[in-house]
């Protein structure tokens, strides 16, 4: 069997969640088990459709329950967030422990920690609970140095140029 590893795609440009479900489409291919789970990102119900229909092999997952930016929320709604956002993580590392993939996408798990919402303390025990044969991939804009450690390949997307 394969064994798994984990990947960080970031840089500034545009792409890295796209690389990332790309890895999880060509898993699923390969008969494995993938789970994404956005952070950040704003609802799309066409996209909520489209992977509904890559179910059971692929699972999308969205813990936050606001339509608009973090940044925007009320204190009190910002507080909300970040529990379902910590819940988000707790079914990661769940998911890890129990076997339920062989891939976890955690896509813009690195803007969590750019936002200063998580740290990198809160990453660690999820990698932490990573198999050997499991591959885990963030995404986000920042790679942090704490977790360098923790990481087999990081992928900058670099944009040279835009328009």
């Amino acid at each position: 069997m394969n064994s798994g590893y984990v990947q960080v795609f970031c840089g500034n440009g545009d792409g890295k969640s796209s690389a990332a479900i790309g890895k999880g489409i060509l898993s699923a291919i390969d008969g494995k088990d993938v789970i994404l789970v956005q952070f950040m990102k704003e609802k799309n119900e066409n996209e909520t459709k489209f992977f509904q229909r890559l179910e059971p092999e692929i699972k999308l997952f969205r813990f936050e329950k606001n339509d608009i930016s973090f940044n925007e929320l009320s204190e009190e709604s910002k507080k909300e967030e970040i529990t379902n956002i910590r819940n988000g993580l707790n079914y990661a590392k769940k998911a890890l422990s129990i076997g339920e993939c062989d891939v976890l996408i955690l896509d813009e798990v690195l803007g969590l920690v750019d936002e200063g919402i998580i740290e990198c303390n809160d990453l660690i025990p999820i990698l932490e609970a990573r198999t050997e044969e499991v591959t885990v991939i963030l995404t986000g804009i920042v790679m942090p140095e704490e977790l360098k450690d923790y990481v087999d390949v990081v992928s900058e997307i670099e944009a040279l140029v835009q328009k």
